[in-house]
This record gives C-alpha cells, sequence and structure tokens, in this order.
C-alpha cells in the first residue's frame, strides 16, 4: 500500500468474495464445508467478517478506475460486517444446512494454525464509506445476508 500510494496510485481493499465463481458460491468450497458441517464456529465466532459480491466487487473496480484523481485506500465490501458466529449459522439455515459445530480455538489451532483461529476469533470488519463517498459506488448487495439467500441456493 505505501508503494502504490507514494507512486500516486489507488489502492482497493476487497471483502470476502461470495457469489459465481468463489468459494462461497452454490458450489463453492466454503458452501460445500458448511453443508457437511466442516465449517465450525471457533471459540466464541466474534471474529469480523466483511463480503463483497462478486459482481458489486466489479462495479467498484470500474468506479475507481473512472475515477479522475486516484489515490488513497478503499474497502470495497458490503454495508454489513459480520462475526464468523452469525454468518456461519445464517449460511447454514440459508442452505439447510444442519448448525455449524462449535470448537474451542486450542483444536482449532491444530487442525486451521493460527491464522484460521485468528479470522475466526478476532478479524475486525471494514466500512465501506469511503469507497462510497469518494467513488461514488454503491453495493447493489449492500448485506451479506440477502446475498446469501439470493444467490447461494
Amino acid at each position: 500500500e505505501r508503494d502504490t500510494l507514494g507512486a500516486e496510485g489507488m489502492v482497493l481493499r476487497y471483502g470476502y468474495f461470495y457469489g459465481p465463481g468463489s468459494t462461497l458460491a452454490h458450489d463453492g468450497a466454503i458452501v460445500q464445508d458448511v453443508r457437511r458441517r466442516r465449517l465450525p464456529i471457533v471459540g466464541d465466532g466474534a471474529g469480523v467478517w466483511s463480503f463483497i459480491h462478486v459482481d458489486d466487487a466489479a462495479a467498484a473496480t470500474v468506479a475507481a478506475l473512472a475515477h479522475p484523481a486516484p489515490g488513497g485506500v478503499y474497502n470495497i465490501v458490503d454495508d454489513e460486517p459480520a462475526a464468523a458466529r452469525d454468518w456461519i449459522g445464517a449460511l447454514a439455515a440459508t442452505l439447510g444446512a444442519p448448525a455449524p459445530l462449535r470448537v474451542p480455538p486450542f483444536l482449532a489451532r491444530l487442525l486451521a494454525g493460527e491464522y484460521g483461529v485468528a479470522v475466526m476469533t478476532r478479524a475486525q470488519g471494514a466500512s465501506n464509506e469511503l469507497a462510497k463517498r469518494e467513488l461514488g459506488w454503491q453495493p447493489a448487495h449492500p448485506s451479506w445476508r440477502e446475498g446469501f439467500r439470493t444467490g447461494l441456493r
């Protein structure tokens, strides 16, 4: 980011993609894991994720390319960051899958490593306010909740 901005560039930070061609698609790996109860809630599940539909990511990229004065760091995410315990449970319900298992962090660390535990328990979500204001972009899918319901069955 520092090198890009030093060269008068723009940085787009994308949230976790969902929609066609992603791991959070009807046939995607994360969706399959949720269906099989292979994506547990780790610890308290307080890690906050920010999502973005692939179509909204493309629209934000086009808006950034058309931006008259490039520069800055923009989070390309929807309007509703979500704790892991919330989105994993909601995704399971949307899919008609069994409720996710819960595992303690020490056990998850053995299987998923420290990064896996961190994203499930300590990750921080992002705000899209700057991208919306400065790039004139609005996500067509402002909430992952709606996006999961309409695009992942």
